[in-house]
């Protein structure tokens, strides 16, 4: 069908990223294009349809998945690593082709990559609207209309007026006159709301226009104004129709205004209205990110709590599974249903951070593996099971990844876990210089595995939002990206892992937030370290304790030490003694063989 639909307006090709309007990570169901056309439903990826093949583009984390997922024979499964979809068009595109784009799902960015690989053909870039996909998915969902509502200042920690008067204060220092907004994230935290837009994450989807003054247009659907919504935005927050945005881009062109845009995060379409308006287009990062990423005291010590609270969940989890798993009867599913009803019943709840992993066996080597009615297994005794999963409360956002042995677990399991141990110790006790970015830091979690020609295909830690996203940027730590330095009060994950395709898979994430140093020698305060908001125990059984140093055991008993004082008295009788027994300290001389 988008094959017909191409021809008939003469296309060439088209491309089709997994993202919306908004750059979101994690879409509503109208804008799941992507998962429609291919059947993948990995949060990150991107197809090219040209009339006599196609490809799909993802990264380490769903190389498996995408095998799964997405017949061959219609979509050829291409890895990032081997170049991004323009480096390959510009290899299949031929002189006069034309290759279509639809400009709301394209960064200024993405069409500067795009356009260079048609210019290296001769090719022509042409925008399309409406978009060919949407012509052809004759049973598209209708867009979400979930309210916007007030984000209680107590889990904010300052007042959207203080976060405008900030932003507004940049702005009119760098000779801006108006920033335009759309990333959901940034609108949430700038006006201190949160919606329902999107499975998993409280985002309201729609766009802001700030100006230097500190006031505000928020363009919604109107179905999403909450009775409440008026009064907590104030006065100097105009509400208005989502039908309104492209005459205010207009008025602003007309004016001759400098707008700043984040040439990343916002849809070419905008750049490209204003400009042909007449407006002062300014590329800049949007101004949100780095302050939201920074978390005040008050974002802290709420991520503290909701730690507190979700690590009694998954104790009451974990020592569920340790009576239940024995005798293999349970499923995936059946496992993922009770840890998320574990964290249902924690005070300000409010949803998981995203779908849990739920991984058995071999499907551990899947990264980004989900369990379904139609595709799951038993988890077995002799295997290994990993589940990776997360909680949205009021006060914070959680994530956690445990890996545990089913029964007892051979000496391969014993290793590749321990390794992964050493790389997340490694990491979280970590000292660095203010001016160290997580490219600096990665090497830290993989050493233990390169020492055995070992390593794993993702990042090691992803940034974490404050009752907002799971992944938020700029932070993170990986190989080559987020070059953005650590600052304190930035969440990120602590995950190494390891995958043998086809056998088993081994991840351990805690959430850290970046900390001063409190080691001595630091006269100036220039020294900063990881805090761990995690609290949850590794499993002792897959520990190698006579491959674990002196401080790595003494970091590893202390950690478990205070997981006991502070999630015993959370937890039930039951679970208190399995969490006495799972958090023993560990001695060397005791596993000597």
């Amino acid at each position: 069908m988008l094959r017909a639909e191409l021809d008939r307006r003469r296309l060439s090709a088209f491309i089709i990223p997994h993202t919306d309007e908004y750059q979101n990570e994690y879409l509503p169901a109208c804008a799941e294009r992507l998962a429609w056309l291919t059947g993948f439903t990995g949060s990150a990826g991107t197809a090219v349809v040209l009339a006599g093949q196609a490809a799909i583009f993802v990264d380490g984390r769903y190389t498996l998945q995408v095998r799964n997922q997405v017949d061959p024979q219609v979509f050829e499964p291409r890895h990032l690593r081997d170049g991004p979809a323009p480096a390959w068009l510009s290899t299949v595109l031929k002189p006069g082709d034309t290759l279509g784009y639809d400009p709301w799902l394209h960064t200024p960015r993405d069409v500067w990559a795009l356009r260079e690989a048609c210019a290296k053909t001769r090719a022509v870039l042409t925008p399309c609207e409406p978009n060919p996909v949407d012509a052809v998915w004759h049973d598209r969902p209708a867009p979400p209309a979930a309210p916007v509502v007030p984000h209680d200042r107590a889990h904010a920690g300052t007042s959207s007026e203080e976060k405008r008067r900030k932003i507004a204060a940049g702005l009119k220092h760098d000779g801006a006159d108006v920033v335009v907004l759309t990333a959901p994230d940034s609108i949430a935290w700038l006006l201190n709301v949160r919606g329902g837009d999107v499975p998993h994450t409280p985002l309201p989807l729609g766009f802001v226009l700030l100006a230097h003054d500190g006031t505000a247009s928020l363009f919604l659907d109107a179905r999403k104004v909450s009775a409440t919504l008026a009064s907590h935005l104030g006065p100097d927050v105009r509400l208005c129709g989502n039908g309104e945005f492209p005459s205010a881009l207009d008025r602003l062109g007309n004016a001759g205004a400098r707008v700043l845009c984040d040439p990343t995060r916002t849809a070419s379409w905008i750049a490209e209205r204003l400009t042909r308006a007449g407006a002062r287009v300014v590329e800049e990062e949007d101004p949100c990110v780095l302050p939201k990423a920074c978390k005040n005291a008050v974002e802290i010590d709420g991520a503290r709590a909701a730690h507190r609270r979700d690590g009694a969940a998954v104790c009451q989890f974990l020592a569920w599974l340790d009576r239940e798993a024995r005798d293999g009867h349970l499923s995936e599913l059946d496992a993922q249903s009770f840890l998320d009803d574990c964290r249902r019943r924690q005070p300000l709840w409010r949803d998981a951070s995203f779908p849990t992993i739920s991984a058995a066996g071999a499907n551990g080597a899947i990264v980004h593996y989900r369990a379904t009615a139609q595709q799951h297994q038993r988890i077995l005794p002799g295997t290994l099971y990993l589940v990776d999963s997360g909680g949205q409360y009021l006060d914070g956002t959680t994530d956690v990844t445990r890996t545990i042995a089913i029964g007892a677990p051979v000496q391969e399991y014993r290793d590749r876990y321990t390794r992964v141990l050493k790389g997340v110790i490694a990491l979280v006790m970590a000292v660095f210089p203010k001016g160290a970015t997580g490219a600096q830091l990665d090497t830290l979690a993989r050493a233990p595995l390169w020492d055995a020609r070992l390593d794993y295909d993702h990042g090691t830690g992803h940034g974490v939002g404050s009752y907002l996203g799971v992944h938020e940027g700029p932070q993170g730590i990986s190989k080559t990206a987020y070059a953005v330095t650590l600052r304190p009060g930035m969440i990120l994950s602590n995950e190494p892992g390891y995958y043998k395709s086809g056998a088993y898979g081994i991840r351990l994430e805690n959430l850290v937030v970046v900390v001063p140093a409190k080691t001595g020698g630091d006269e100036d305060g220039s020294w900063l370290a990881f805090e761990t908001l995690t609290l949850a125990p590794f499993d002792a059984a897959l520990i190698d304790v006579t491959a674990l140093q002196a401080a790595e055991l003494e970091w590893l008993n202390a950690y478990h030490a205070r997981v006991r004082e502070v999630i015993a008295p959370l937890v039930d009788a039951p679970t208190a003694a399995w969490l006495h027994r799972a958090t023993e300290p560990l001695s060397r001389a005791e596993h000597a063989t």
